[in-house]
């Protein structure tokens, strides 16, 4: 770019874009060509009106002076020779047409100079138009000595006003050339820049198409005008495989994320995008039930102008297929799972209920088998809570609430979670007593959720750490704190930490397994109480987790406690 720059500015002077014109042979003969034109229709003239000048000898030399220079332009290498040789030959063409003048003076020939004065003022800068008018003026006076002396009033537009006239003349074709050399300066200039942005833009249109095509995703762009403007080749070998509709673009037709319903014309993505709309991660599959079919995750974008003003948009979509499949298979797997394991279990609370019912069982023995008969009954609903996670239904857990006391559920949890703290080493922090907390809530479900809470604080706590709990009533609801001193949990897993499945990074780099259920489901059920669970950690400082249940004991008398 420097260098294209630096060959566009002009050398010093102004003149070094036209200097290089004036040393090309085909210029310098076109230039001569004008003079010896002029001259040949002086001639002409001469023969018809003043056929005497003919016998002057300055005219007859005047006029084979122009011809020979005429003849030297159209034959002499000037591109090979100086620069300033090239000035003789104008030169040459002003003594010729003073000589031409002083041997017939009324043909007026003398307005003639005007073609190498302008030819020396145009390419050879200041100089050439100064030695131009000054060479003329000379020539013209000396010429005039020659015919006589003293001059009259009839001499004066020859020694006076030809060359003021050659003057003005000069200076204009002077300050015209700078313009037009500045100008083609400036133009030359501006075409490199020009060009230069074209390349770039031409390398980023490559580059930017070798990356939408080597990418595994489809591109479409539209216009403003709803024509499309660009398909890149994932999109290309997706409708390859399913066939496009009439649009040329998209498939005929798109299934919603059931699989089986087709999406309407005006709930089709492709045409929600091509009204202006812009949506996130819409899941619609391609291919006809039970042939080739695959999932997509479509998105789309409107594209505004600087101005702000709509300017098309552009569509992505995103193969899904296999998460999708993955995420059916591992579905398939808890509902088989938890289907295989609910039989047992109900075949073990069935046995307990027949121990409990023996006279001869001893105190002891019928403790053991009443926390053995609560511990399956939670299995149980753990597993109908898997069973429901994972069926298509958008069923929620049931719920049986009655007036409950939040306390004793929290005791009893914290004490069947002491041996497993203590297995890891955790201290279990709880100060037991106090007055009742009483709540209208299904004492089966908050036990579910403050079992979650301990067990998470216990299993993801640091070795001789602590749990502390901690129980409070508000003036409309109760609320319960599980706090550990774990690593905590970082702001991008906090957002996704109650989503279904999910798990930290941490919990998948332990050894600690889970399923990623347990915080969605408590979440729910806290929520089915008219309530919340919230959370809140930061890295290094570890987390707490609190339970929120409204107070509400609106039942009847018979279901108080």
């Amino acid at each position: 770019m420097a260098h294209e720059r630096s060959a566009a500015r002009p050398r010093r002077g102004g003149y070094g874009h036209l200097a290089q014109v004036g040393v090309s042979g085909r210029a310098v003969f076109i230039n001569q060509l004008l003079v010896a034109a002029a001259v040949l229709l002086l001639i002409l003239a001469s023969a018809v009106f003043n056929p005497r000048s003919f016998a002057s000898g300055l005219f007859f030399a005047g006029v084979t002076l122009v011809f020979v220079a005429t003849g030297l332009s159209a034959t002499v290498p000037w591109r090979s020779l100086p620069r300033a040789l090239v000035a003789t030959v104008p030169a040459v063409d002003i003594l010729a047409i003073v000589a031409v003048r002083a041997g017939a003076p009324a043909l007026g020939s003398g307005l003639f100079l005007v073609f190498p004065v302008i030819w020396l003022a145009r390419d050879f800068g200041v100089g050439g138009a100064v030695g131009a008018v000054g060479t003329s003026t000379l020539l013209l006076w000396a010429s005039e000595l020659l015919v006589g002396f003293p001059f009259d009033a009839s001499d004066f537009p020859a020694l006076v006003l030809l060359p003021v006239t050659l003057a003005f003349v000069a200076t204009s074709v002077h300050l015209t050339t700078r313009r037009t050399i500045a100008q083609s300066v400036l133009l030359r200039q501006q075409t490199v820049l020009i060009e230069s942005a074209l390349a770039r833009a031409r390398r980023q249109e490559d580059t930017l198409h070798n990356v939408l095509n080597a990418v595994d995703f489809g591109v479409i762009a539209f216009d403003r005008a709803g024509s499309v403007t660009l398909v890149n080749a994932a999109h290309r070998r997706t409708l390859d495989r399913f066939g496009a509709g009439a649009s040329g673009v998209v498939p005929a037709i798109v299934y919603q994320p059931d699989r089986v319903t087709p999406y309407t014309d005006e709930e089709r993505p492709f045409s929600r995008a091509m009204r202006g709309q812009s949506f996130d991660n819409l899941t619609i599959w391609v291919g006809p039930p039970g042939g080739d079919r695959a999932a997509f995750s479509v998105s789309a974008r409107r594209l505004v102008t600087t101005s702000g003003e709509y300017d098309g948009g552009v569509i992505i979509l995103r193969d899904t297929t296999a998460e999708l499949d993955a995420i059916q298979a591992r579905d398939d797997l808890v509902a088989t799972v938890s289907h295989e394991l609910r039989t047992p279990l109900t075949s073990i609370l069935g046995y307990l209920d027949l121990a409990q019912d023996e006279e001869d069982l001893g105190p002891s023995a019928r403790a053991h088998v009443q926390v053995a008969g609560r511990n399956a009954e939670r299995l149980l609903q753990l597993v109908n809570d898997l069973l429901l996670a994972a069926s298509d239904a958008e069923g929620q857990p049931k719920i049986s609430p009655r007036v409950c006391d939040v306390r004793e559920i929290v005791d009893q949890a914290v004490e069947g979670q002491r041996a497993f703290a203590q297995q890891h080493q955790v201290e279990l922090r709880w100060p037991a007593g106090g007055p009742p907390l009483r709540v209208e809530a299904d004492p089966l479900r908050v036990r579910q959720i403050v079992d979650n809470l301990l067990s998470n604080a216990i299993k993801y706590n640091r070795e001789g750490g602590s749990v502390t709990v901690r129980a409070s009533a508000t003036d409309n609801a109760v609320e319960v704190a599980v706090t550990d001193t774990g690593q905590g949990i970082t702001p991008r897993e906090l957002a996704r930490l109650f989503d279904r499945y999910y798990r930290t990074e941490s919990a998948r780099r332990s050894s600690v397994h889970g399923t990623g259920i347990g915080l969605s489901i408590s979440r729910t059920l806290a929520r089915l109480h008219g309530g919340d669970l919230n959370v809140a950690s930061a890295p290094g400082q570890g987390t707490t987790f609190t339970l929120r249940l409204p107070t509400n004991l609106e039942l009847a008398p018979r279901d108080r406690v």
